[in-house]
């Protein structure tokens, strides 16, 4: 206990940040989720050829900052000596189309790749950039959220060109920035994250540079819609490491962070969480467009990204003269075995922090939508049952079945009403 409390100490002496310039650049940020986000592309499906668009768009632009390929064609070298498609990380993959069946012994392998960049600046340690690229491609793998996907470009502009972006800004921004860090950094974009996990998997389970020499690893999915408002900020991963949640504090002069100490969630931090790696993963929230043709490039607060990556710039150089991280495991984010046979048709606003279950996206058509329940009310009862937070929600629809009827409570600004809703 004793040695924690001086290395916190110390930690805190060393932190002392004044206002900077800015880092990062929103024309670039721009430009990235225009292109990852734009229709040509056609959601960039895993294995789809606008996938491969987007991996090609990504190594052309490690080539361009003269990164080391690190993908599975090659260790390491010079892109001009190994050519783009060294910094490509290719695998194969079985998905059963079936949510409910994990069977695939009939079901057609497919290939995808990850792309993956090195910035050697000659140190022992290496700090992992990364972010998915993939989305839904056209509805067809059945996890979007549109009454009727199948054949709809799902475009990802948060969902994860944001992310990817993002990966690529501080892959400029490091390599240019004629500052050499006390640590490497190793750029990753991922495939197949969407159907689960699958890219991040892959490298790990048979990594192109040593787990070992990595210190941690920064996650983004989904930093494109920061709230101009509530500045709003989720970081998960907190609890991996003794040192993150006093360097996120001390770094923070912007936003209104909601820390997660779990390294376990549902993105590619997990992949190395555990493999026994720190992990922090960046996130601006849940919002009505979630995995839905509608997440387009013109709904993205590029300026809002810009400061998160700015911030993630001070979160990582805080760590410049920090010996390597210790790894500290955590508990899993608690999940019920709840199983659900209504739905009500809302999104649920995962970053409120009241009492009750803020509704962030109401679909049309659905119990919600017909009771009358609106963007922004707050859901403080189902039934008998009053809703503290997410899990008493969750714990009261499970109570439902089709047809049955019943009173849900909501708190619309200082109001509350009752409505009627059959499900």
């Amino acid at each position: 206990m004793m040695n924690k409390v001086i290395l916190l100490a110390a930690c805190s002496a060393l932190f002392s940040f004044t206002a900077q310039a800015q880092r990062t650049e929103v024309k670039n940020i721009k430009k990235h989720i225009k292109f990852l986000a734009s229709d040509k592309l056609e959601g960039r499906g895993t294995s789809s050829i606008g996938e491969d668009k987007a991996a090609l768009y990504i190594a052309n632009y490690f080539e361009k900052l003269k990164l080391m390929p690190m993908g599975s064609n090659n260790i390491g070298g010079s892109a001009e000596n190994y050519g783009r498609y060294s910094y490509f990380f290719d695998f194969s993959f079985k998905k059963n189309p079936n949510p409910h069946d994990t069977s695939t012994a009939e079901i057609k392998e497919r290939k995808a790749k990850n792309v993956v960049a090195y910035l050697d600046n000659g140190a022992e340690y290496t700090v992992v950039v990364g972010a998915h690229y993939d989305h839904l491609g056209l509805g067809h793998d059945y996890n979007s959220l549109d009454a009727n996907p199948q054949g709809k470009i799902h475009n990802g502009a948060d969902d994860n060109a944001s992310g990817t972006a993002g990966v690529l800004e501080l892959a400029r921004y490091y390599s240019t920035n004629n500052i050499k860090e006390k640590y490497n950094f190793l750029f990753m974009t991922f495939s197949g994250e969407e159907l689960g996990l699958l890219g991040s998997k892959k490298w790990c389970d048979n990594p192109s540079y040593p787990l070992a020499k990595i210190n941690y690893m920064i996650n983004m999915d989904m930093v494109g819609r920061l709230n101009d408002s509530t500045k709003k900020l989720m970081v998960y991963g907190v609890g991996t490491a003794p040192e993150f949640v006093d360097i996120l504090d001390k770094t923070n002069n912007i936003f209104s962070i909601k820390k997660d100490s779990a390294g376990i969630g549902p993105s590619d931090q997990t992949s190395f969480y555990l493999k026994d790696i720190p992990v922090l993963h960046f996130f601006t929230g849940q919002h009505s467009d979630y995995h839905k043709p509608t997440d387009d490039a013109d709904k993205i607060n590029y300026e809002g990204e810009r400061k998160v990556l700015d911030y993630i710039i001070d979160v990582i150089d805080a760590t410049n003269n920090l010996p390597k991280l210790k790894f500290t495991a955590t508990k899993s984010a608690e999940t019920k075995s709840t199983k659900f046979k209504v739905t009500m048709g809302v999104m649920p606003d995962y970053a409120f922090e009241g009492k009750g279950m803020r509704v962030d996206g109401v679909t049309n058509g659905k119990p919600a939508s017909k009771a009358g329940i609106l963007k922004g009310d707050v859901v403080i009862q189902l039934g008998d049952i009053k809703i503290n937070n997410m899990e008493d929600y969750m714990k009261a629809l499970s109570v439902f079945g089709k047809g049955d009827k019943t009173k849900v409570r909501v708190l619309r600004g200082t109001e509350e009403k009752e409505l009627d809703i059959e499900f």
